[in-house]
Formats: C-alpha cells, sequence, structure tokens
C-alpha cells in the first residue's frame, strides 16, 4: 500500500476517533463553563493577573478567584486567592502589591496583596464599601469611590435605632434592575486611602468630593496632585439630552476647587488625560438637534477647551458592542478604557465593525487609524502597560468562550495565556456559524448568521429557529453563544440577523428604527427567513422563532402579524408600551422612542404595542420571565400577553423564573439559566418536532 494512502486512513481514523469522543454541547455544560475577566497587565508587561469564574457546587450562584500568568506563554497560570468572591484586581505601580475587592459583611473592601509573599491584608472598612482601586502614580496612594456618608462613619460603632422601612420617592428614576430600590440619598464620591500595608487594622480613607451629585470614574493626573472624574452635575438629569463632564479636583479635596477640564454638548465615556496633562481623549457623541433612539459614539481629543471628533469618517462604534449570553457573570465588566501611547500621539480604543471588536490606534492629530488586532473575534476587555506597548486582553468568538491573551503592539502578535475550558470543549461538537449577507425589501444589506444542526447531512429538512436579539441598539456578532449552540445540538437550524436597528453597522442603520419600532425590522427578519429556506435545508412547515427583551417584543410582533410560525418563545418581552412607559425602571421623558406621552397620544403607543394584535395570534407561544425583571416589569410584558391570549382561548403559557431580573440569561442562577435553555427547547420541540411533552397542558 502507498505510503500517502496510508497517511490518508490514519487522517480519517484519527477524526473518526475524535469525533466517537466528542458530543454534542448539553444545556448542563453551563455548570462546568469557566469564564475569565479584567484582565490586568503588570506595569513591566510580564504578568497578567485576572479573575476566574465558576459555578458554585449549588448551581445557584458563581465564585470568583484571582489569577496570574506570564504573558510569555510559557508558564501555566497560577492561582492567587481561593475566593470565593475576589474581584477587579489592580497593579501597584512598581508591581509589587494587587489591590482587589472583596466582600466583608456583605459589602466589598479594599485588600492588599503582596505577590512577594503573604496574606492579603483589609485596607478599607467603610459601611457602604469601596470601589475597584486607582493607584497613584507613586504608588503610595488609592483613590476610589463610596456611597458612605459622614453620618455613616459615626454610627457605625454606635446602636442604631430600627429605621423605617417606608420608601419616600421624589424621582422618577426609584428602581434599577438587577439592583432593587435605589436610595436617592446616597451619592458615589471620591475617596482616597495611604497604600501600604494597614497592619492589624485597616486604615484610615478620607473623602475628596462630596455634595449632591455623583463622581465616577476618578483617574490621577500624571503628577499625582489632582483626581479627574466623570459627573452629570444636574438635578433630574433624565429631563434633558445626555451631558456629563470631566472634572478635577485636588487631592487634598475641596469643592471650591473643582475646574471643568471638558464640558461638550453631550456625554463623555472613559476620558484619559494625555501623558503632558495638556489634552484629554474621550469616547462620546454630540447631542444633534433632534433627539435620536441611537446615537453613536465617536473618539474625541479635547485641547484647550476645544473637542476634535477624530472618527467622524469612521462609522462604526467605538467599545465592545457584541450581546452573547456568556459575559461573566459576577466578574466584573473588566476594563475596556481610552489609551494614549507613551509620546501622546495615539489613542488606542477597542471599536465594533459588523459584530467584530477590535483594537485600535487612532492618530491624534489627524485620526489616521491602524488596527492592532483583526479578526472574526470580539475583544471583550483590555489594560495596557504604562507605555502602551503591552496589553492583556479577553478574546472570544463563536466556538471559544473568552481566553486572557498578550498583544505586544508594536509587532502586533497575539500570544494566548490560558485556555479556561478547552479541555471541555474538546469533547463537544461546536458549530462554527455561517456568516451571510442578504438584501433587504429596501435594498438594504443585512447580516446575519446561521448555525447548522451537529451532523447536519445535507438533501435532509431540519426545522429553524429565528432567534432575534434585545436592545434595540446592539449586535450579534462574532462571539460564543450557548443558547445558539445548544439549539444546534438538539437538531435545529439557527438563524440569528441584525436587522435594521442593531449597532456596528452605522449612524443612519442604528437609528432608521426610530419612532417605527416594530416594524421595518421585523421585514428584515421575515426577508432572512425566506433567504435560508432558499436554501434547501430548512422544513417551511417547521419554523420556530424566539427573543428576548426587544427580541421578546419583536417575538410577539410577529406571531401577531404571521402565521408562518409553528412555535415561538417570548423571553422577558415588552408587549404594552403604554404599560412599559409608566413601569419600566428608566424613563422615556426624551423624545427618542415616542414623539409624544401615552396620555397625550395613546394611539402611538397602541398601534407598536404587539398585546394589540393577540386576535391574530394562532402560533402557541410560551412566555419566559424573571420575576424581579425592572427593565420589562412581567405584568406590561409577557404576563399582558399571556392573559390576552388566555381570554381569547389560544395556546400559551408562562415560565416564571423567582427572583431573577432581565439578566436572567446572562448572570441569573446558573441552575435557572439551564431550566430556562430546557423549556425553550421542550416548547420547540412540542411544536416543531411533534413530541409528546404534557408538561405544558392545561391542567
Amino acid at each position: 500500500m502507498r505510503p500517502g494512502l496510508l497517511l490518508a486512513l490514519a487522517v480519517i481514523c484519527g477524526v473518526a476517533s475524535l469525533t466517537a469522543q466528542q458530543r454534542a454541547i448539553s444545556d448542563s455544560d453551563l455548570f462546568a463553563f469557566r469564564w475569565v475577566a479584567s484582565p490586568q497587565i503588570s506595569p513591566d508587561g510580564r504578568q497578567a493577573a485576572y479573575v476566574v469564574v465558576t459555578v458554585n457546587v449549588k448551581h445557584d450562584g458563581y465564585e470568583t478567584s484571582l489569577w496570574i500568568v506570564g504573558t510569555d506563554g510559557a508558564s501555566p497560570p497560577r492561582r492567587l486567592t481561593a475566593g470565593p468572591r475576589d474581584g477587579a484586581p489592580r497593579w501597584s505601580p512598581d508591581g509589587s502589591t494587587l489591590a482587589f475587592l472583596r466582600p466583608k459583611d456583605g459589602r466589598p473592601q479594599l485588600y492588599l496583596l503582596p505577590l512577594g509573599g503573604g496574606e492579603a491584608q483589609q485596607l478599607t472598612d467603610l459601611p457602604k464599601g469601596a470601589s475597584a482601586a486607582v493607584w497613584s502614580p507613586d504608588g503610595k496612594t488609592i483613590a476610589f469611590t463610596s456611597t458612605t456618608t459622614p453620618e455613616d462613619l459615626a454610627k457605625k460603632d454606635k446602636t442604631e435605632e430600627p429605621k423605617s422601612d417606608v420608601r419616600i420617592i421624589t424621582l422618577a428614576e426609584f428602581r434599577a434592575d438587577d439592583a432593587g430600590y435605589l436610595d436617592a440619598t446616597e451619592h458615589t464620591h471620591i475617596w482616597t486611602v495611604p497604600a501600604g500595608m494597614p497592619g492589624d487594622e485597616p486604615a484610615k480613607p478620607r473623602q475628596v468630593t462630596s455634595g449632591a451629585f455623583d463622581e465616577e470614574a476618578p483617574q490621577w493626573s500624571r503628577d499625582g496632585a489632582r483626581l479627574y472624574f466623570v459627573s452629570d452635575r444636574r438635578k433630574e438629569s433624565y429631563y434633558y439630552s445626555p451631558d456629563n463632564n470631566v472634572y478635577s479636583v485636588p487631592v487634598a479635596g475641596g469643592g471650591s476647587a473643582l475646574d471643568t477640564v471638558v464640558d461638550i454638548d453631550g456625554p463623555v465615556f472613559g476620558p484619559a488625560p494625555a501623558p503632558d496633562g495638556k489634552a484629554v481623549a474621550f469616547r462620546g457623541w454630540l447631542n444633534p438637534r433632534a433627539a435620536r433612539s441611537y446615537n453613536q459614539a465617536d473618539l474625541f481629543v479635547s485641547r484647550d477647551g476645544r473637542a476634535k471628533n477624530l472618527t467622524a469618517d469612521y462609522d462604526f462604534d467605538m467599545g465592545t458592542d457584541v450581546i452573547g449570553d456568556q459575559a461573566p457573570p459576577r466578574g466584573g465588566g473588566g476594563s475596556s478604557p481610552t489609551i494614549w501611547t507613551a509620546d501622546g500621539k495615539a489613542v488606542i480604543v477597542a471599536t465594533t465593525e459588523h459584530g467584530r471588536s477590535n483594537l485600535v490606534r487612532f492618530d491624534a492629530q489627524s485620526g489616521a487609524r491602524e488596527p492592532l488586532t483583526t479578526g472574526d473575534h470580539a475583544v471583550l476587555a483590555y489594560t495596557a502597560t504604562p507605555d502602551a506597548r503591552r496589553f492583556a486582553l479577553t478574546i472570544g468568538d463563536p466556538t471559544h468562550l473568552p481566553d486572557v491573551y498578550a498583544l505586544d503592539g508594536q509587532t502586533k502578535r497575539l500570544t494566548q495565556l490560558t485556555r479556561v475550558n478547552d479541555s471541555l470543549f474538546a469533547k463537544r461538537q461546536l458549530v462554527t456559524p455561517e456568516d451571510v449577507w442578504y438584501t433587504s425589501f429596501d435594498g438594504k444589506k443585512i447580516e446575519t448568521w446561521i448555525m447548522k444542526p451537529v451532523g447536519f447531512a445535507p438533501g435532509k429538512k431540519y426545522p429553524l429557529i429565528l432567534n432575534i436579539h434585545g436592545g434595540p441598539h446592539t449586535a450579534y456578532g462574532y462571539i460564543f453563544f450557548h443558547e445558539m449552540q445548544w439549539m444546534a445540538a438538539k437538531g435545529y437550524v439557527v438563524l440569528y440577523p441584525n436587522p435594521r436597528g442593531s449597532t456596528t453597522y452605522g449612524q443612519e442603520f442604528g437609528n432608521i428604527i426610530q419612532y417605527k419600532y416594530p416594524g421595518d425590522d421585523y421585514r428584515d427578519l421575515m426577508i432572512a427567513v425566506d433567504s435560508v429556506i432558499r436554501r434547501g435545508y430548512v422544513d417551511s412547515t417547521k419554523l420556530g422563532v424566539t427573543g428576548g427583551s426587544g427580541g421578546g417584543l419583536l417575538t410577539d410582533w410577529a406571531v401577531g402579524h404571521t402565521h408562518r410560525f409553528a412555535a415561538a418563545v417570548s423571553q422577558r418581552d415588552v408587549a404594552d408600551w403604554l404599560g412599559f412607559w409608566y413601569t419600566a425602571d428608566f424613563t422615556l421623558f426624551q423624545p427618542s422612542w415616542f414623539r409624544s406621552t401615552p396620555f397625550r397620544d395613546p394611539q402611538e403607543f397602541l398601534a407598536r404595542s404587539p398585546v394589540r394584535y393577540a386576535d391574530s395570534v394562532t402560533t402557541p407561544l410560551m412566555f419566559i420571565l424573571g420575576e424581579e425583571d425592572l427593565r420589562a416589569p412581567p405584568n406590561q410584558g409577557g404576563e399582558a400577553m399571556f392573559r390576552a391570549l388566555k381570554y381569547l382561548r389560544k395556546t400559551t403559557v408562562q415560565v416564571r423564573f423567582p427572583g431573577e431580573s432581565h439578566e436572567l440569561s446572562r448572570s441569573g442562577k446558573p441552575v435557572h439559566r439551564v431550566e430556562r435553555l430546557q423549556h425553550i427547547l421542550n416548547w420547540f420541540d412540542k411544536y416543531l418536532l411533534g413530541k409528546p411533552i404534557t408538561l405544558y397542558d392545561v391542567r
């Protein structure tokens, strides 16, 4: 036998053996997932600290711990803390110490961990806790934020009288999803604390700012004399267009010494002072004359009180704007800063184009851009060394949960440092989605992804699930999505488009649905379905549709406007815009989604409310609801739609999750996240595949 044939047979046998050892991903594999978050590169660029998130043994929560790894890619990761609630690591300027957060008595406090050896020591002990550390340039002081007040400190060591549980509410925004009721008397202020090892007793922090407004995102000036921060200093700012400024204050404190550093007619995100202190780079936008539903952020540099837009000709998003269901729960949002190069000639940020997030370097004068990373993936978080030559990043893609990477900013070489899920995924068959563009009814090009079932066989017809993202101003893209992977593992073709209104395709594309949502975006979705059916492998009698939040709204809308779907699952949806306007946790006082109000022009709200079309629904419809959802409260969403359908004697069911917020699918209890997936697929299996599932029958 020829050597080449022997080699070919060996390869074939090897593939067959590997396939035999693999199985399709399951819903409960989520319990074994490991998430990485908050990558922090050391000042010398040789190490990266990060957070690892795991599911606890009871499957009802998450545990977090700190890890460290060399950036050369040669040394294995090493665990630094046992957890179970450690997070937000931050390097001291000399690289000898990590400051991090650990809860004590239910409040996060700052701790210091000497990397040369020794146990972590508690640095703060404030009644309302502390935020992540911001080290001063000389490493002698740490800045942070806290809502602690002098009154809290005075009461700390005294026996407190029982406090009334009656709430007096004067603000329109008085609740927040996943947080509950807000205390209008609390304000976030900046504090500092000596950064030396505290010994037996925590150090004594000092409050730098005070007053009736919040100060966020503190940063030190290069000489350590001042602290920069972001603040919106308007009472009841929801009455106005978004507009916060950058201010600075002497480290010694004093409200009268507050200086305005950046003031534009619009919001400011991630400000960063230039190395020479004469400019500030930031992300944000200038408010248009007419309010928009979606505002795409740009990159600005402000000098001498004048802000220059560096990305006026770059019609894509600043930041990492790709939606998935696998952001690190309880791992913190990580860091996505605005970074100056050491010479002050360029600014580095993450941008997102067509569902792909990468780091880009922009010339600070001309705006000329140069990608530092490229590829079909999502950069989720990143930090840089002080000279911006080395980076630590977390990067994920459709078949990999995010891992930590090191990036050389000069050579653009990426080095993978962790492989936290490789051993699990090596035994799973994952689907690489197909990226497809199609033409919609008005000539617009729409991007969608298609996942074919595990074991796909040409010539066979498969059921299809259309999966619609929420927002509506967000985007699907190159990120791991457990929900999609499991649907494909269960034998479904999964279709997930970015219809008009999605981000990462430009300002006009994102805002085009203003005052007509839902509407033409629904038409985009149905044309996506037709485009896949024309490929010949979808059974057009077995179509399902699902989506969450704004995707739940569009699911409700779809089944009220077509009878083509044989089953639908609407998740944490909006069904009654009038009820939503009155009950959601954020206000809609600006005319960005609706031109008027429900008490002045209810017809505008009624015409766009899916419940208005309940008479037309023939599709069996399940509602997935979080009982503590304040973003899309159940009573205006699935509960309202359910009652209408029950009145009409149509096939419907509610599946309600106690204690869960709008974040159910992303950071809810692991056991609830898995059960949610089970209910969704049960419904589709019952009505698309005809499986004898009686769980949802009327009792």
